[in-house]
């Protein structure tokens, strides 16, 4: 069996995974608050942990991993989000979800097992809310319920915080009725005009982290392997999660690893809406730009350090990915039944299974592409298995639109089908000469071309993609 290696938060190094259970392999990972589009940095650690999904579920089965992304469908930006538009709350949770679910599917991520609605623990959030006051670990005072931090004496050792950085950094309120700074709210009363549930503290609605514990509780049990997401929620999110967490259930140890992506930054920034770079993935894929280039361009760097979202690198992975496409058509009517990723090459697992080294898995999968290229059929069947287990479809290619817009309005449009004769018919005579040369010169030029080759023994068909100059054409006339 393939053996894994994860760099793990809670111990600052990287480990050997040994699942609690084999056959059940158990990852929680922190989901969306839906109250709007998904901006590019929170569709990162949906893509990172998409990709250790399926190697996990390679390695060790897809019916034995169990993976749960929550959506946190109770808070106070959708509340804002309902006033300002005066909408009902369930319709923007719903709608938001939908578009979560649309815009992550464009980028290749596979659903969760389980994608619960804070909302539908809300039972199971109060009970777990109601034991830790039962055994001292959290209180009552107007109306709020709060953890207290002090009884929980390892708080801090995930982040590794002094508790002043940490007051600092939870920008925490310095409320009268708490006992301490650090004490967060586990309950809170809830006005008329908002959301709230009956409970023995009066009507209210829950924290934020008191959810994520309930939720993993139910569905992963006391313990469980690995708990992911961005590392702006190591603190204070995934702290308070441990501390409510090993107060409620000190039979467990909660999450074994502890795997966190960094941020993503636009052309060299931080990403905000007062620099202007900021943008939804929806905005992206409305522009034309490709889901699978998304992905591909997240996967080029390690899930462990910031991630640099450039024009320059979105336009190298359009073609990139076009060329291993390309690479692979050749040889469709060749290729095995069935391609779905199930037998990848097996250094790009063990790329995988180094800490999610994804560029290195890319660069393996670029050296297939390179061999398919030169006419091994071999190199194009791992290329195919290599790029459906990363998340690509090896006999898909998205609609470009871009290099064919510029060609309608050139003063002498490109005739495509000249180009797809005079590669045929050499590839033809080639089939029979045995020398193919010159099907490498064509296919060479027509490629520098910024022209998408996909050939079969029965039909060669040419598209346009962004990067069509038609005066490299000219070599072949």
């Amino acid at each position: 069996m393939t053996e894994i290696k994860l760099h793990n938060t809670k111990t600052r190094k990287k480990e050997v995974f040994t699942p609690i259970d084999p056959d059940n392999v158990r990852m929680y990972v922190c989901g969306p608050t839906v109250y709007d589009r998904a901006h590019l940095g929170n569709a990162r650690p949906v893509v990172v942990f998409d990709t250790l999904f399926r190697l996990l579920r390679h390695v060790y089965g897809e019916d034995h991993v169990t993976y749960v992304r929550n959506f946190t469908d109770v808070d106070d930006k959708i509340n804002a989000r309902a006033e300002a538009t005066r909408r009902p709350i369930r319709d923007i949770t719903d709608e938001t979800i939908e578009w979560f679910h649309q815009d992550m599917d464009a980028l290749g991520a596979m659903r969760p097992t389980h994608e619960p609605r804070a909302t539908e623990y809300i039972g199971q959030m109060i009970a777990m809310i109601e034991d830790l006051i039962a055994k001292g670990h959290a209180y009552e005072a107007e109306g709020h319920v709060l953890f207290a931090v002090e009884s929980y004496k390892n708080y801090g050792a995930l982040s590794g915080r002094s508790v002043d950085d940490m007051i600092a950094g939870a920008r925490v309120e310095v409320a009268p009725y708490k006992r301490n700074p650090m004490d967060f709210v586990l309950w809170k009363p809830s006005s008329d005009d908002l959301p709230g549930w009956d409970s023995p503290w009066g009507r209210g609605r829950p924290g934020w982290h008191i959810e994520c514990s309930a939720m993993s509780y139910e569905l992963l049990g006391d313990s469980f392997d690995i708990h992911g997401g961005g590392n702006d929620l190591q603190f204070p999110h995934h702290e308070n999660e441990i501390a409510q967490s090993c107060c409620a259930h000190p039979e467990g140890k909660f999450a074994n690893v502890w795997m966190h992506n960094e941020m993503l930054q636009v052309e060299g920034k931080k990403m905000s809406k007062s620099l202007g770079n900021f943008f939804t993935v929806h905005q992206l894929l409305e522009q034309g730009v490709p889901g699978e280039v998304i992905r591909f361009v997240f996967l080029g760097t390690h899930y462990r350090k910031p991630m640099d979202w450039t024009e320059k690198k979105r336009e190298e992975a359009e073609k990139t990915l076009l060329g291993w496409k390309s690479a692979v058509s050749v040889f469709c009517d060749d290729l095995p039944d069935g391609i779905k990723g199930q037998q990848p090459p097996v250094d790009v697992v063990s790329a995988l299974a180094d800490d999610l080294n994804t560029s290195l898995a890319r660069t393996r999968l670029n050296e297939y592409a390179k061999s398919a290229q030169k006419g091994d059929l071999q190199a194009a069947i791992s290329l195919a298995e290599g790029m459906e287990f990363l998340g690509f479809k090896h006999d898909h290619t998205w609609e470009v639109g871009f290099g064919a817009s510029l060609n309608k309005i050139l003063d002498d449009p490109v005739d495509l089908g000249v180009y797809e004769a005079m590669l045929f018919t050499a590839r033809k005579a080639a089939m029979e000469t045995k020398d193919f040369a010159e099907v490498d010169r064509i296919s060479s030029v027509l490629r520098d071309a910024g022209l998408e080759v996909r050939a079969s023994k029965t039909e060669v068909v040419l598209d346009f993609t962004p990067d069509f100059d038609p005066s490299k054409l000219e070599a072949l006339k």
